[in-house]
């Protein structure tokens, strides 16, 4: 199932895009895509009501409305760094031992389409395309891998814009830099684990006026989906509706020689494999 949001800020409407390609607005059925809904079992109960009359739903034109993120804002959106080999090579940094984790404001988050602003103050913004991970139910200490894989809700694309003087330079967090409003684009869907026969099969790519910058596959991950599930859940609990960035593959402004950052004019789109397209055009806060 490919879960989505449509609407304006602040006035989304839950909506479903079916196998043929028809989007059906279902708030009728359901108040939110939220960690509540999540967890109650509500994406099944939903297919049920689906599989009995999709027809019954009013139909939506993507479009000619705004696509939303896919779920409603998360608690915790948490990050996962350096967990491609080569871009920890770009980056001049060691190949993690362990998933280094870090955070992201949920203020961040926003559509997938929406413009991204670059910060007051910023020299050097730039660009992540990351397979996201959202929480479907609560883990905590989770004995295994497997047991990982049973609390994931769905994936879906992130970009995780990052100002790189803020992130690298402004001291020893990473947050300042992950932060600003705008810099989590998510979705256009939360696509669910019954149609992802393997999260470690994407294929990713990022272009920036057209010009492709990053191309990968998650199969290339230092630590696949479900060990990051299980690794986070050591430290801290998940809840339903929490969103994992997984990491980025090479081809970031940073690891370019020299350094490409983003200016206001700039689009980025991006695409995974089965997970849908976004396209950011970029402004000034």
């Amino acid at each position: 199932m490919k879960l989505m949001r449509v609407g304006e800020v602040g006035s989304e409407r839950p909506a479903v895009r079916l196998d043929d390609g028809r989007v059906v607005d279902i708030s009728g059925e359901i108040k939110a895509i939220d960690g509540a809904f999540l967890a109650s079992g509500g994406i099944e109960k939903l297919r049920a009501r689906l599989a009995r009359d999709s027809s019954a739903f009013p139909l939506v034109d993507p479009a000619k409305v705004r696509i939303g993120a896919p779920m409603a804002r998360p608690g915790n959106i948490i990050a996962i760094g350096l967990n491609y080999a080569d871009h920890a090579r770009e980056a001049g940094m060691d190949i993690p031992k362990e998933p280094i984790v870090f955070t992201k404001a949920p203020s961040s988050y926003c559509g997938p389409n929406d413009t991204v602003l670059m910060p007051r103050g910023s020299q050097k913004s730039d660009w992540e395309i990351e397979l996201g991970i959202v929480i479907g139910k609560p883990a905590s200490y989770l004995a295994n891998e497997a047991a990982a894989a049973a609390v994931i809700a769905g994936y879906c694309v992130v970009n995780d814009v990052s100002e790189r003087a803020f992130q690298l330079e402004r001291g020893p967090t990473w947050i300042k830099g992950k932060s600003a409003r705008t810099f989590c684009p998510t979705g256009p869907w939360l696509v669910t684990p019954d149609e992802v026969p393997n999260p470690q099969a994407f294929d990713m790519n990022l272009t920036v006026n057209g010009q492709v910058m990053q191309r990968g596959s998650t199969k290339t991950m230092i630590f696949g989906c479900h060990h990051i599930v299980w690794y986070v859940s050591q430290f801290m609990d998940l809840e339903p509706g929490d969103l994992i960035a997984t990491g980025t593959p090479p081809g970031v402004g940073m690891g370019m020689k020299p350094p490409r950052y983003l200016k206001a004019g700039d689009v980025m789109e991006l695409e995974i494999s089965g997970l849908g397209r976004q396209r950011q055009a970029v402004g000034q806060a």
